[in-house]
């Protein structure tokens, strides 16, 4: 996490210095902007490093080898599928929750398709969906896209299955 860290924060700098250079106040418009998206999502964050930190401890390794392990087979890639499908919020709180579960077991396939799930179906999306694109388009999106999570989780661990990833 360092490297990730020390390249974030240096374009974060950068983009103050540029800002900065810019004039008329727009690095502090900018950091004002950064503040309130902060206060916004803190919150958000805060509860996914919890579900994150707290799943390893209340399910056990040999349940979480059962449902959604590599021995798991389909089924977690299923489950994965589902439960990314309906996962609300962002990728602050889809990745922490996927990298706990990760940690704790679950199968490279069944994240892929969590992951998928929660990007392609997004049902905690669909009343956006409807509301601006109308429901014959939300109808066609999903049919087209349904069979992708559990297509991409199976790929996931049929390619990638044997690898240790963490």
């Amino acid at each position: 996490m360092l490297i990730p860290t020390l390249v974030l924060g240096a374009i974060a700098l950068t983009t103050i210095f540029l800002g900065y250079q810019k004039g008329g106040g727009a690095h502090v418009a900018g950091l004002k902007t950064a503040g309130m998206l902060l206060v916004q999502m803190l919150p958000l964050l805060v509860f996914a490093f919890i579900i994150a930190g707290m799943v390893p401890l209340l399910i056990s390794q040999e349940t979480i080898a059962k449902w959604i392990g590599a021995e798991s087979g389909f089924r977690g890639i299923l489950i994965g599928s589902v439960a990314g499908a309906f996962m609300p919020g962002g990728p602050y709180i889809s990745l922490p929750v996927a990298a706990g579960l990760l940690r704790v077991g679950a199968g490279v396939g069944t994240l892929v398709a969590f992951l998928t799930g929660w990007s392609v179906l997004a049902f905690s999306r669909l009343p956006m969906d409807i509301g601006i694109m109308g429901w014959k388009f939300t109808a066609i999106r999903l049919a087209c896209s349904f069979f992708f999570p559990p297509l991409a989780g199976f790929l996931a661990e049929r390619f990638f299955g044997g690898i240790k990833v963490l």
